[in-house]
């Protein structure tokens, strides 16, 4: 045990097993895979978690049977060909005292055929919530032939070396379809009674441990949704769970949220609040005298573990988005080194954001991550040849290329034009719902600071200043800017809006940094249609203005749906009072009036505002690392002054360039 968290190192009996901590990686889809088998990526990717101190990992699902396929990169779901290669992973993780467990899953219903190319079979043949298609209601042979389905796979993991299997019930998958009365409406042994309705899981359950013995933990993922009438309740779930209690088929449950009827609800966003599954946990572990409860969604620091077991709500704490951001969690907690843990910051787009893509996942404030088998690992590494760096701009590309020339050895001196660190990255966490960027510019200061960089702030260098520095090496992120041309990619044809010189135009910038304060009736143009521009017109709204947002797509913040915030982020905004105008463009302003063009149909309509904020793609601010090529010295650009990208861009590009020094 730990002083500051004596509870979450407070070693745990797990059947057989005897895990260090209460800190769970669990399980989640990496789409790593190549060709179904588990290569160098998912083998570095598992090896870092366990490397950093995770008392358990629960390793992504595999299918349990052809229909159950369900993304390009899922494991293979029928052969032995995998075993050798999830063995190589399986040693290597318990080398470093880490238990290893596999997930199973089929989600029936709510499958894929253009990943499957089956039907998807479900217990009553109900239409899936994934997309428009229908299910094939299974018949007594083919219900047998899952069950074994199961086995073989939990055969194979046990062959391969994994301590045990947890099978996916959870967000309505094909378990759970067995055991709800809304999904299960079959009259035969398989459906009708709470008993009958039991008889899939006790099967499945029943006959794995026949055939991978007692030594073999099994566990289950369920979760509860209140905002879908037609998921289990949690009064449900504690009424199946004693059940299986009482018969010794599972060893630990593990809690989270979400459902195929609330699907962002699955992996939290901004807009959802911390711990969500806390006081379920907590109710599910009243009614289990045998069965481990595991708490999840949202739970990402260790405090929040440690005050969650304390209070006897959960057994154990599944920790994975925090443990994606810092794989060191475990460790850096347990050494009383909490400060220095990378928070994450709960922004989706490197995680499910590149799982929703068809990639495999990363994270935006940890580059390394998916990288950790070609770069060592979340490990900078040491350079046997220090140098004095000097870092041109301190916003997020800036700080991460400080951070990492620093954990390298070298001598850093970082130059910020403007009063405060932080550059574009600051400004976003004045967003509402985004205070989580301020905690992690905070822990990028506290590094620069531990690591010694020497900072200078509200010195705006020049290629001259920079010449006499006389530093080895040089790395410029001096970001970009708004060039205030209203430019819509709805009219492509035009450089941007005229008459913008007859006044109340500003920037989203400029409102952020309180340079300008609009007036009441604002429009705002938002040609990205992502944070920047959205968040900022929900601080607007929420302040009191009177918001319309003008956006080319089919829905106002519709890019923000790959990081599952857009529906999220268009309630904020309608609750906040904000008009929305999607597929439309601003075709004129006066310094008054607004002409808004509805593209579809072509109506246009003319109204006075007092304000005009632009979000339109920066440019980069490339001047002076442009005037220093040919210079003879070593310049290295990164991030925004390159060109515009997202903040992962900016991430990786320092990092990987910091680490070439």
């Amino acid at each position: 045990m730990t002083a500051a968290y004596p509870h979450l190192f407070e070693p745990m009996r797990l059947r057989h097993l005897m895990l260090n901590n209460r800190i769970v990686f669990g399980a989640h889809t990496a789409n790593m895979a190549e060709e179904g088998i588990p290569g160098d990526r998912h083998f570095g990717y598992y090896r870092e978690r366990a490397r950093g101190g995770a008392g358990m990992i629960v390793v992504e699902p595999v299918p349990v049977h052809r229909t159950a396929v369900l993304t390009r990169g899922n494991f293979l779901h029928d052969t032995d060909e995998i075993v050798p290669h999830f063995r190589r992973i399986t040693e290597e993780v318990k080398s470093h005292g880490t238990a290893i467990i596999q997930q199973l899953y089929h989600v029936g219903a709510h499958g894929d055929w253009d990943s499957s190319f089956s039907e998807n079979w479900s217990p009553s043949g109900l239409p899936s919530m994934f997309n428009s298609d229908g299910s094939h209601a299974m018949t007594d042979g083919q219900v047998e032939e899952v069950i074994e389905g199961h086995v073989s796979a939990a055969r194979r993991a046990h062959d391969a070396g994994f301590d045990g299997i947890e099978i996916m019930a959870a967000y309505s998958a094909l378990m759970e379809q067995f055991w709800s009365p809304f999904t299960n409406r079959r009259v035969d042994r398989w459906g009708g009674s709470f008993e009958n309705r039991m008889r899939f899981s006790q099967e499945v359950y029943s006959r794995i441990r026949k055939a991978c013995g007692d030594d073999f933990v099994c566990g289950v993922a369920v979760a509860i949704d209140p905002g879908a009438e037609v998921v289990q309740s949690i009064e449900m779930l504690q009424e199946v769970m004693a059940w299986h209690d009482e018969r010794a088929l599972v060893d630990y449950v593990t809690l989270g949220r979400g459902s195929y009827w609330g699907f962002t609800r699955i992996i939290p966003t901004a807009f959802e609040q911390a711990m969500k599954g806390e006081e379920y946990a907590g109710r599910l572990k009243s009614v289990c005298r045998h069965i481990r409860v595991q708490c999840e969604a949202r739970v990402t620091a260790p405090e929040n573990g440690e005050r969650i077991i304390a209070s006897g709500m959960a057994d154990m704490v599944s920790i994975v988005r925090g443990q994606i951001a810092d794989p060191q969690l475990a460790n850096k907690s347990k050494a009383g080194r909490a400060s220095e843990i990378r928070p994450c910051i709960g922004c989706n787009q490197q995680c499910i954001g590149r799982r929703h893509r068809d990639y495999w996942i990363s994270c935006m404030v940890n580059p390394s991550t998916g990288r950790e088998a070609k770069w060592g690992g979340d490990n900078c590494g040491v350079s046997d040849n220090p140098r004095a760096v000097l870092i041109v701009g301190g916003g997020p590309a800036g700080m991460e290329a400080a951070r990492v020339a620093a954990e390298r050895g070298h001598g850093v001196r970082l130059v910020e034009a403007t009063e405060h660190l932080g550059g574009q990255w600051r400004l976003a966490s004045l967003q509402p719902r985004r205070n989580e960027l301020a905690d992690h510019l905070a822990w990028l200061e506290r590094e620069l600071d531990r690591l010694g960089v020497a900072i200078d702030v509200g010195i705006e260098m020049d290629a001259e200043m920079v010449r006499d520095m006389g530093v080895d090496d040089i790395i410029v992120a001096t970001g970009s800017h708004p060039p205030l041309t209203g430019y819509q990619r709805a009219l492509p044809e035009r450089d941007g809006l005229d008459d913008l010189d007859k006044g109340q135009v500003c920037a989203i910038n400029q409102v952020l940094d309180g340079t300008v304060t609009p007036g009441e009736r604002v429009l705002l143009l938002d040609d990205i249609g992502f944070w920047p521009g959205n968040g900022t017109a929900l601080l607007l709204a929420e302040a009191g203005h009177q918001v319309t947002v003008v956006a080319k797509d089919a829905a106002i913040a519709a890019p923000m749906g790959r990081v599952q915030s857009d529906k999220a982020m268009r309630k904020a905004l309608a609750m906040a009072g904000a008009e929305l105008r999607p597929q439309s463009a601003v075709v004129a302003w006066t310094g008054e009036t607004a002409t808004i063009r509805h593209q579809p149909s072509g109506a246009e309509e003319t109204r006075p505002f007092d304000s005009l904020v632009i979000c339109e793609t920066p440019v980069a601010n490339d001047a002076l690392w442009r005037d220093l090529e040919g210079s003879g010295l070593r310049v290295r650009p990164v991030g925004d002054c390159v060109a515009y990208q997202m903040a992962s861009g900016a991430f990786y590009d320092a990092r990987r360039t910091a680490m070439e020094i």
